[in-house]
This record gives C-alpha cells, structure tokens and sequence, in this order.
C-alpha cells in the first residue's frame, strides 16, 4: 500500500515509478479522491464545530431563559447533513482504498529497467554445469524409471500438476526440507515457525495477494484460502505490532505445503514438478528497521545461495527488472538452478525488498529510539528453497548412466546413510 501524503506531495515521481513498471498515470485519479475526501472530512469537521458551539449557546440561552428551539432546529440540521457526509466518508475511502489496493511497489532506483524476463541482469553464477557421457534425463523420467515418482496415479487423484513420490524419494523431500531448515536456523539464525496453511482475507492481504491475486489461490467453503506460500503467514506473526527497535531485525523461516491455482500457465511445464498445484518450500522472512533492509536483502540471498552451494548445484544469480518483478517487491533477485535434462537454468528461489509496502497494509510499526514516534518496518521475503524444484535439480544433476541418482553428501546423513538412490 502506498502512502497518499508521499503520492500528494510527489506526484511526478509516483508516475515515475510507475511507467517504471509499464503502467500509466494513476495520479490524477487518486488526488481527484484524496481531495473530494479531504473536502468532506474539512465540512465534517466545521460542522462539528459549529454543533459544539450550539451545545454552549444553548445551554447559555437556557440560564437566561431564551428561546432554544432555533438552536435544536439547526443542531438537528446540522446532525443530519453530517450523516450524510459521514456516509460519503466511507464511500470515498474505498474507493481510494480500492484504487491504491491494485497499485504495485514503485521499483528501487538501483533496479534495471525492462519490459519482461528478456530484461533481467545476471549479476554473478557459481559452479559448472556437469559434462555427461550420456544423454542426461529429465527429472520426471528418472523418478518414474525408479518407480518412486508416479504422476499417472496422482492424476488419477488429483488430476494434472500433483505427484506421489515414494520410497526413497519421499524420504529425499523429507531431508532436502529438513537440511534447509538446519541450516536456516544454525547458520543463519532464523527462528523456525510451523504455521497455518489455511487464512482469512486479511492475512493475504496484509501481504498484497489481495485483491488482485485471488484467481492464483485456492479459496475453501469456509471461506479460508489455501496459502501459496508461508511468506503469508510468517509475514503476519507481526501485523498489527508496534515493535521496538531492539527487537529487529526478526528473522523466520518455515517447511510448508504451499498451494497455487497456476492461472495462466496452462501448456507450461505440464509434466514432472517444475509447476504444481501442491508443492513445497521453505520460506524466509526478515521484518527490519527501514535502514537495514538493503543489507539484509543481499543476506537473505546469500541464505538461499549457501544451500544451492552446499549441494554443489550450479546457479546463476539475478536482478530482476521492473517488468517482471512482483507486486509488493522493489527490487528482487532470483536464483536460477542448472537443469542438465532441460539444458537450462530454471528459477529455485525469489528473494524480494519489500520496503515499508506490506507494513503499510499490515499496520505495523516500531517505536523509534530517538523521537518516540512509530514508523513503519520493512518486510523480506524469499525462497531458501523451492524443496520440489531442488529434488528437481538433484535427480537431473546427480543422475548415472544406470538410471540411479548419487546422493549429494550434506544430504547423506539426512537419508540415514543412504549414498545412492537405486531401482528396488
């Protein structure tokens, strides 16, 4: 959400932004609201005054035995017109609300320009992608060779975009999920939270999936929705706070199951698990003191690095431009994992720089040491990682000419010992 004082006062520079992201003025439409709002809140608060100076008048015209009821017809008069304002208050504040709702981030001035992927800058890449003296297969055929990925039987189920892993690969999920979080929470410090995989409206909203976003989620009878990601609910332990300065940078991570309509991919990825409807990933979030979010940006990236490193998949890294960066971010880097069966690198993770965009929704804020005043935080968020997408890399990385898929050593002690994953 955006700070209409910021957009009155620097109108050229909020349309700046803006075109930034290939969209066009919305100025004159919110100050159009903003001043019809403000108009009314000024005849609200004059009326009010003059209601407050009927009350001592009366009770003046009372002591000295003077007629009162021209007083009580204009109080009435007055009372009912302020009803009217009163409703039209409401009107245009959602209406403003609503406008402002849809309006992205303005993109970080450090943050290339470009109108969609092709815009993206790679900023650095790490390790070689591996030499095969075979053909390498995709990942969905190494796992159905095994007979441990059966996507015909969760179909069945299902329907398109889910998987049954068994056997061995349930257990390489299970201690993929479970290396991140180690290292997530020794290495890094962030505190592990299990939370929630059903919310209400105000909790995607705190976070900006609402209202533009509602056809990408699964919503329930109740009136739930599924989350899409665990940013949801980590992001909101602390909506609604006022935390003290002490208290940041907070630092949060989670192992869940995430949920997403995938609206608009259709014929993209529609085999394996690169795009499904249920997958999992562990999630990163910091809430920080606006001036460290910059740093603490590259060091959440450097989080979801470490792991891709410490499993020796090779990567590349990412500034993403403003015509493809998300909605509440302005600036994002993405990481982007070597796939040998595809013979291209694909997305892993998204580490965005929200500044103060979500706080602003989520009302919170933090009581500054040097004026007692409260401010509004600044929220991280991103992938340490995509646990799918990361069986994904290993199965085509770590893949033999038998079909079989060498375990990557951190990931040994996790499998209880098991070196090598092999047809039964």
């Amino acid at each position: 959400m955006h700070d209409i004082k910021f957009i009155r006062t620097n109108p050229d520079q909020f349309d700046a932004g803006l075109a930034r992201r290939g969209l066009a003025s919305k100025t004159p439409e919110i100050l159009d609201l903003d001043t019809k709002l403000r108009q009314i809140q000024t005849d609200l608060q004059e009326l009010q005054t003059r209601r407050n100076a009927i009350a001592k008048e009366f009770g003046s015209a009372k002591k000295e035995g003077r007629d009162t009821a021209p007083l009580t017809v204009e109080n009435d008069r007055i009372k009912e017109k302020m009803t009217l304002l009163e409703a039209e208050v409401i009107v245009f504040e959602n209406e403003l609300h609503t406008v402002l709702s849809y309006i992205p981030n303005l993109p970080a001035q450090n943050c290339p320009d470009g109108k969609d992927e092709s815009g993206n800058i790679e900023i650095r890449r790490h390790g070689t992608p591996r030499e095969f003296d075979f053909t390498p297969k995709q990942h969905f055929e190494l796992g159905e060779n095994l007979k441990m990925m059966d996507l015909e039987r969760a179909a069945k189920m299902s329907g398109s975009r889910f998987v049954v892993l068994t056997g061995q690969l349930a257990r390489l999920e299970r201690a993929i999920a479970h290396f991140m979080l180690d290292t997530h929470t020794t290495l890094f410090g962030y505190t592990e939270a299990y939370v929630p995989l059903l919310v209400h409206d105000a909790a995607l909203y705190g976070v900006a999936h609402l209202p533009k976003f509602a056809e990408d989620m699964f919503r329930t009878t109740t009136g739930h929705w599924l989350t899409s990601t665990s940013e949801v609910t980590l992001t909101n332990l602390v909506a609604g706070n006022i935390l003290t300065e002490a208290e940041l940078p907070l630092r949060f991570t989670a192992y869940s199951q995430c949920f997403r309509s995938e609206a608009g991919s259709a014929g993209k990825d529609t085999r394996g698990m690169i795009r499904q409807h249920q997958f999992s990933k562990v999630e990163l979030v910091s809430i920080t003191l606006p001036e460290q979010s910059v740093a603490e940006h590259e060091r959440m990236t450097d989080a979801a690095e470490t792991i891709l490193k410490k499993l020796e998949l090779p990567f590349r890294t990412l500034a993403l431009c403003t015509g493809d960066m998300g909605f509440a971010s302005e600036k994002t880097y993405d990481l982007e994992v070597w796939l040998p069966g595809q013979n291209a690198y694909r997305e892993i993770s998204s580490c965005s720089r929200c500044n103060d965009f979500q706080a602003r929704r989520m009302n919170t804020r933090y009581k500054s040491k040097a004026d007692g005043k409260n401010y509004f935080v600044h929220t991280l968020n991103g992938s340490g990682l995509a646990v799918g997408r990361t069986m994904v890399a290993i199965l085509e990385n770590y893949q033999q000419a038998d079909g079989s898929i060498t375990v990557p050593d951190v990931l040994v002690p996790y499998m209880g010992g098991v070196t090598a994953i092999k047809h039964a």
